[in-house]
């Protein structure tokens, strides 16, 4: 039997106001179950708008977006807060960590939501804990002294790595990444990289990559312009 996509969007559009010209406008775009994708794009072109609707953050002006065979935005405000927590590891463009939470903690955080991330995370018989540190040592972040701090103690790349283990724990079905390494240093990037593919091809997650960083571009199977695929913008160049 013919696996479905991880991603379908049909005729997606999204404006802000009714009054404003749309900001997205996707005829078609389709992602299979596994594909690593890169997608790159200007400032304001419309990249970090298609990630919050296909997470379900928003939702479309008009159009669909189909998630791993489920027509999101036809959920509820919690249906697609349900579906996200238990579906999709999301790494925002701002952190979105909890301030008074340690660097566990907030790793650990998503299992607290989603039942099937916390049985995944600790299906090999690794406590969330043990779960969590093992996810932060690939990002050099397991320092004894680090992992109980809270998070605002950390620097802004520190922050990044952990916002980054947070959305991989639990092996979410999707993971989107938004302009995940713009706080790392050349090596980090590296590291960052390969932990990212290597928990990808560890439970088959589909990796959707937005950066402004075109030395990474070439690790990924398949790139993607938003200026190319986003109508809505095509009319301004």
């Amino acid at each position: 039997m013919q696996q479905t996509a991880a991603i379908k969007a049909r005729n997606l559009r999204f404006g802000w106001r009714k009054n404003l010209p749309e900001v997205l406008h996707i005829p078609e775009l389709e992602v299979a179950r596994g594909e690593r994708i890169f997608i790159r794009g200007s400032s304001g072109s419309g990249k970090s708008t298609l990630l919050a609707l296909i997470a379900g953050v928003n939702r479309p002006s008009s159009g669909e977006v189909e998630v791993l065979g489920q027509v999101i935005n036809r959920l509820s405000g919690s249906g697609r807060d349900h579906f996200r927590s238990d579906h999709i590891g999301f790494v925002f463009q701002m952190f979105n960590l909890i301030p008074y939470l340690s660097v566990l903690e907030n790793v650990a955080l998503p299992c607290h939501f989603s039942r099937s991330r916390k049985q995944k995370a600790t299906a090999s018989g690794n406590s969330l804990h043990d779960e969590a540190t093992r996810l932060l040592a690939h990002l050099n972040m397991a320092h004894a002294d680090l992992l109980h701090r809270p998070v605002t103690e950390l620097s802004v790349g520190q922050q990044q790595r952990v916002a980054t283990a947070r959305a991989l724990i639990g092996a979410p079905e999707i993971i989107i990444a938004d302009e995940p390494t713009s706080a790392l240093d050349s090596d980090m990037r590296q590291t960052f990289i390969r932990l990212l593919f290597q928990e990808c091809d560890a439970t088959g997650s589909t990796l959707l990559f937005v950066s402004h960083d075109k030395q990474l571009e070439s690790l990924f199977e398949r790139h993607v312009s938003i200026e190319e695929i986003n109508m809505a913008r095509q009319g301004e160049n």
